[in-house]
């Protein structure tokens, strides 16, 4: 074969080969990767949000305590409604006061979604105002039933089911999830209260966590590189739908629970548009880069098994693994969604609302957005992520 001819392959030859090195030698610092993300983990923990409780330290504390008798005269029943003034006696089972026994009043409003009912043996989540020396309580503030308990045996048969059935991966996985919700915590919601623009430090973030997650977890390969450039083309597109279709379809942004009520706090400065919009893309990026790994998973399984495949071939593949995963990821999404806003929905209809004025509801249009805009996005992330494949995972074409 003439030299000149040659040489374009060879060249592509050798650079497939030092890439595939370089990527060999990254993979081999997987675990230090792993303990980097760890202690970053750690110290995004301790970050302090900068937002603290307007009363002086000191003067509270919470409690778990138990309901020893409730006196349920003062309250009226009226169907599933209650209202009036539950009295409670209750005895502190945690802290400096433990032991002590208080009377308690708890406030019902005749709002279920608000109120809370309790009963003898009942273990309750309890606030006491204390004197300025904190040595004794002015007033029990019983706040909710107490739930830390349960929380915590959650998390730990999540983590525990995680890694017997993952094992390293898992150990992983379960750091990516700590990771992600600590910088979610402490730097996405402080940034945005603070004043940053929602989209910019949310693109920001999602970027970030997609780099963490899917090389934590898929490790520093051409695998997990695939998946990444398909995950952030698939978060780019979603973005940009958000916000063509939030301003299309009129969407202010304040049809969020407790939205409004952040106005009324003093962050009057917030683009609610904007704080819808980055909630889109932020939901569907965990879909996205499952979607984006998936398909970058299978390509590469294919180039393994055929070395020899053109770049057109295993980009032929990985469409034809993206149409069959879209499926059943779009429906995902949907079923996702729509579990949020069932007894929206059921409100409607139990009225004999037309079809046409629900759809022209603010509520109901903004979950629409939010459903439709996520899964277009999911689609498109599909040939984003098999066109990068194509070029990361076969960088040579053998020359006839």
């Amino acid at each position: 074969m003439n030299t000149f001819l040659a040489s374009p392959y060879l060249f592509e030859r050798e650079y497939m080969t030092n890439t595939q090195k370089l990527f060999h030698r990254i993979s081999r610092r997987d675990p230090l990767f792993s303990l980097i993300i760890g202690l970053l983990t750690l110290f995004t923990l301790m970050i302090p949000t900068g937002f603290t409780s307007p009363y002086p330290k000191g003067s509270s504390a919470w409690v778990k305590a138990r309901i020893i008798e409730t006196n349920n005269s003062l309250v009226k029943t009226i169907g599933p409604i209650k209202e009036g003034a539950q009295q409670l006696e209750i005895r502190i089972m945690t802290g400096k006061f433990k032991g002590r026994t208080l009377a308690a009043t708890n406030l019902l409003m005749g709002k279920l979604e608000l109120d809370k009912f309790f009963s003898p043996g009942d273990t309750a989540f309890v606030v006491l105002d204390l004197s300025p020396d904190g040595t004794e309580i002015i007033h029990p503030n019983v706040i909710d039933h107490y739930r830390l308990d349960a929380t915590i045996l959650l998390m730990a048969a999540f983590s525990l089911v995680l890694i017997l059935f993952a094992r390293w991966t898992g150990l992983k996985a379960l750091l990516s999830f700590v990771f992600s919700g600590a910088v979610i915590i402490k730097l996405l919601l402080p940034a945005i209260l603070r004043g940053v623009d929602p989209l910019l430090i949310t693109f920001a973030v999602v970027a970030l966590l997609t780099f963490v997650i899917i090389f934590l977890v898929g490790g520093f390969t051409q695998k997990g590189l695939t998946a990444f450039v398909g995950s952030m083309g698939g978060v780019a597109i979603t973005s940009v739908l958000a916000i063509l279709f939030t301003s299309l379809f009129k969407i202010h942004g304040a049809v969020r629970p407790f939205t409004e009520t952040l106005l009324y706090q003093g962050f009057d400065f917030l683009n609610l548009p904007h704080l819808f919009m980055a909630g889109i893309f932020l939901a569907s990026s965990g879909a996205v880069m499952d979607l984006s790994m998936d398909i970058a998973a299978a390509m590469d399984e294919v180039r393994q098994k055929h070395p020899a495949i053109s770049r057109a071939d295993l980009i032929r593949s990985g469409f034809t693994v993206g149409r069959q995963v879209v499926g059943t990821m779009t429906t995902t999404l949907l079923l996702a969604y729509t579990g949020g806003y069932t007894a929206l929905m059921m409100t409607f209809m139990s009225q004999g609302i037309p079809p046409a004025n629900i759809i022209n509801m603010i509520y109901v249009s903004a979950e629409l957005v939010h459903t439709m805009v996520g899964s277009f996005g999911l689609v498109l992330v599909a040939p984003v992520t098999a066109l990068a494949g194509g070029f990361i995972l076969v960088q040579h074409q053998h020359k006839g």
